[in-house]
């Protein structure tokens, strides 16, 4: 019998993140805050970095990749968490839900592949400063996103199909604030243990595959620095990779420990506390450690902001 005769399901009800009700509006205006900080900083890179010609670099090339998947990377579950926290119907459609799953998985995915392109960026802008935009040519920038993008596209349609394949045969409620997978898999009505497999065995390794690869890069970029004589040049060069190592440390360290640990019970508490760094927290974080210590973005801010004046 195929999919259709077994799944009565046609909405699934998300628990939210089970808060107390005199704590609700709390959080709505602290999440609220944080996503309009997450998408004004974004579009602030992308204007930026699209508007001064000096920010034209194989470097802003990817931050702008990295803050068009943090945009949508965030929208794709934030906007239905405020949705929820203050309304008594907290609802989602069947095909919202799978929706949902593959567009957080994409993103997060192509962000995760991304981060190890960036980590290669920063090698070669350090190791071979002379030759830096001859290597990272616009084709090679433009490859080695077009490689994110697909990657992590293709990792996320795998276990969106697999997931829309469960049938759901009456329970529908998820206990999450958005439609995931492990907790999904707790409401399908048969064996799930190929899906929990491939959570184990694809998400992690995939995860883990590219934080090699970032490791890797920045195993080369610390034999670099011991080669600067100057501790000035020692100190720009780590500004240039400070951002995007704390980033890398928080985005891997919260998708490893959700997706490569066995699904239970007890781990959707700590699943759903991970959750909220990854897509509220993180987006927001990306931009401003990335540019924080960035004197050109800074100079690219100031111009702008006198040409708008």
């Amino acid at each position: 019998m195929n999919k259709e005769n077994f799944t009565s399901v046609t909405d699934f009800v998300l628990t939210g993140l089970e808060i107390q009700s005199n704590l609700q509006g709390f959080i709505f205006l602290i999440i609220l805050l944080i996503y309009i900080l997450t998408l004004v900083a974004n579009l602030s890179i992308m204007i930026i970095s699209a508007y001064d010609a000096s920010l034209h670099t194989p470097m802003y090339f990817f931050l702008y990749n990295l803050a068009i998947l943090d945009i949508f990377y965030s929208s794709s579950v934030v906007p239905k968490m405020l949705t929820d926290l203050v309304s008594q119907k907290k609802t989602i459609s069947y095909y919202g839900c799978m929706l949902q799953v593959h567009f957080f998985h994409f993103l997060g995915s192509a962000e995760v592949a991304l981060f190890s392109v960036m980590s290669f960026d920063r090698y070669v802008a350090i190791a071979h400063p002379l030759r830096y935009m001859t290597i990272m040519s616009y084709q090679v920038c433009c490859g080695l996103a077009f490689y994110s993008w697909t990657v992590g596209f293709s990792h996320a349609l795998v276990h969106t199909i697999m997931t829309s394949r469960l049938p759901f045969c009456g329970v529908n409620v998820v206990e999450h604030f958005f439609c995931d997978i492990k907790p999904l898999l707790k409401l399908a009505c048969t064996d799930v243990s190929l899906n929990i497999k491939l959570l184990a065995r694809f998400t992690g390794p995939y995860a883990a595959c590219h934080l090699v690869l970032t490791m890797l890069s920045y195993i080369f970029i610390g034999k670099c620095l011991i080669k600067i004589k100057t501790s000035q040049g020692r100190k720009r060069a780590l500004s240039t990779c400070s951002g995007h190592f704390t980033v890398v440390t928080l985005q891997y360290g919260t998708v490893l420990f959700t997706y490569a640990r066995p699904s239970s019970k007890s781990s959707l508490v700590q699943d759903r506390a991970a959750a909220i760094m990854f897509t509220v927290i993180t987006p927001a974080l990306n931009p401003i450690l990335y540019t924080l210590r960035n004197n050109d973005f800074k100079k690219g801010l100031k111009k702008f902001f006198k040409m708008s004046h």
